[in-house]
C-alpha cells in the first residue's frame, strides 16, 4: 500500500506498519526512528524537529574593549547544547525563535505515545547548516557591537523528535 506524502513532504510512519522512514539525499527510502514526546496533548498536531547535540568553540572579537560578551560567548558554547531544528514548514524568524529559545531552555526529551504530525519537510541533511545560522544568530543578538566570530561545531548525528 502506497503512503500518502504531502508535496516536499521527506519523512513518515507507515499507518499499517509504524515504521519509520525517510528520503536520503539521493532519493532513496531508507529507515528513520521517530522519538514522541510525552508532553504531546491528546488532541491536535506535533511538530516534528530534527535534534541533535551539539558543542561548540569559539572565538570571537567585538569592537567594544570593555565588555563581558566574549567571555559570556566562551562560557555559554562551553557545555554541550541541544539544537532544536524545525522539521516542518516555518519561516525563518520562526525557527531562529524557537531555535534560540530551546538552544538556552530546550524542552523535556521524554518518550511517549504516537500521534499525528504536521508533514516533515526539512530533511536530517539540513541540520548542520541550521544549527551553524543559529550560533551565528545568538552571537548576533549579543549587546556588544561583535566583530567577527570563528566556531567549530562537533555535531552528534540528529534524531527526530515529535513534541507539542
Amino acid at each position: 500500500m502506497p503512503i500518502a506524502a504531502a508535496v516536499n513532504e521527506v519523512a513518515w510512519v507507515c499507518p499499517t506498519c509504524g515504521t519509520g522512514m525517510a528520503l536520503n539525499d539521493e532519493g532513496e527510502l531508507i529507515p528513520c526512528e521517530f522519538h514522541f514526546s510525552a508532553n504531546l496533548p491528546p488532541t491536535g498536531k506535533g511538530k516534528p524537529f530534527w535534534v541533535a547535540e551539539g558543542r561548540v568553540r569559539i572565538s570571537r572579537q567585538s569592537y567594544n574593549l570593555i565588555g563581558k560578551s566574549d567571555q559570556e560567548a566562551i562560557s555559554f558554547w562551553n557545555q554541550p547544547r541541544w539544537f532544536f531544528i524545525p522539521a516542518y514548514e516555518c519561516g525563518l524568524d520562526d525557527m531562529l525563535t524557537i531555535g534560540t529559545r530551546w538552544l538556552t531552555t530546550p524542552p523535556p526529551l521524554v518518550e511517549g505515545s504516537k500521534t499525528d504530525f504536521v508533514p516533515i519537510t526539512q530533511s536530517a541533511s539540513d541540520v548542520r547548516a541550521f544549527a551553524e545560522f543559529l550560533i551565528v544568530a545568538v552571537e548576533a543578538a549579543r549587546k556588544d557591537k561583535v566583530k567577527g566570530i570563528q566556531f567549530v561545531l562537533e555535531l552528534q548525528p540528529p534524531l527526530l523528535w515529535i513534541l507539542p
